[in-house]
């Protein structure tokens, strides 16, 4: 299938939004969730899978969407497209603090493996499949890294990666150690691998885990500074009902607030 080329414009800076601009007739495909605005001439399909295998019958329309589940993903996908007579726009919002990444797929070799929660929309006619790593080491004790998203295409694809993001050129034979949940993309030519990193004390008292993603080139790899999984087990550390701090956390008298000092400093208990 042909692919819709779709001009864009990235808004933003902490947490960003995406505009792609479509023709009439053009269309898009958003991971469900994700639609931020559109005009009103863009019409809305919800279909199953990636919206790539459409003219596959039941069958392929079943096996696209059945990939999608095994990520973790919704069995559905929507589909945006021009119904008017000018160019339209819809936009797609990022789902937490991070930078949108513009993927040209054809400058990239067709293909590009991901997260599989990196996914925010595409060019219709770009192909979200499964990626599996080929050792089982990976899948045990690598976290976020043994099931991963593949796309495929010639057009554009956007993803998502929290906080600041990096983009490394990793030559042939150069290796990088990485916390798995750093790792957004990389080109299908980059070695995945997970790699034992010492002694168990590294694990309980240096914070970075047991296992690193040992990445080695030739290739191109993005890395983020805030997985969402980091910042999900923060947030929940130090939510109340957890026993983390109340609100005055963030001030100076937050330590005596919490403990219920500051009552007795400024005469509040009569006890």
């Amino acid at each position: 299938m042909g692919m819709d080329v779709v001009d864009y414009e990235i808004k933003g800076s902490e947490m960003q939004f995406v505009e792609v601009e479509l023709d009439p007739g053009e269309s898009a495909v958003g991971e469900a969730g994700s639609l931020m605005f559109m005009d009103s001439a863009i019409g809305m399909d919800t279909v199953f899978g990636d919206g790539s295998n459409q003219g596959g019958g039941l069958f392929g329309k079943l096996l696209g969407a059945g990939k999608r589940l095994v990520t973790g993903e919704s069995l559905f996908t929507t589909v945006y497209t021009n119904q008017g007579q000018g160019k339209r726009r819809v936009a797609f919002a990022a789902p937490y603090p991070g930078k949108i990444l513009p993927m040209n797929l054809r400058e990239l070799g067709g293909t590009l493996i991901c997260q599989k929660d990196a996914f925010l929309c595409a060019a219709k006619g770009v192909a979200l499949d499964i990626y599996f790593q080929r050792k089982l080491s990976v899948g045990f004790f690598g976290g976020e890294g043994f099931i991963m998203q593949r796309l495929d295409g010639d057009g554009l694809a956007f993803v998502h990666a929290g906080g600041t993001v990096v983009r490394r050129e990793l030559q042939a034979g150069e290796t990088l150690m990485v916390d798995t949940g750093c790792v957004v993309a990389f080109t299908p030519n980059v070695n995945f691998e997970i790699e034992y990193v010492g002694k168990i004390k590294t694990a309980l008292f240096g914070g970075e885990g047991l296992f690193f993603a040992k990445l080695t080139g030739p290739g191109t790899l993005w890395l983020q500074s805030l997985p969402f999984s980091r910042l999900a087990s923060r947030v929940f550390a130090a939510a109340p009902q957890m026993g983390g701090g109340r609100r005055e956390e963030g001030s100076l008298l937050g330590g005596f607030a919490a403990g219920g000092l500051l009552g007795t400093v400024l005469g509040g208990d009569d006890e």
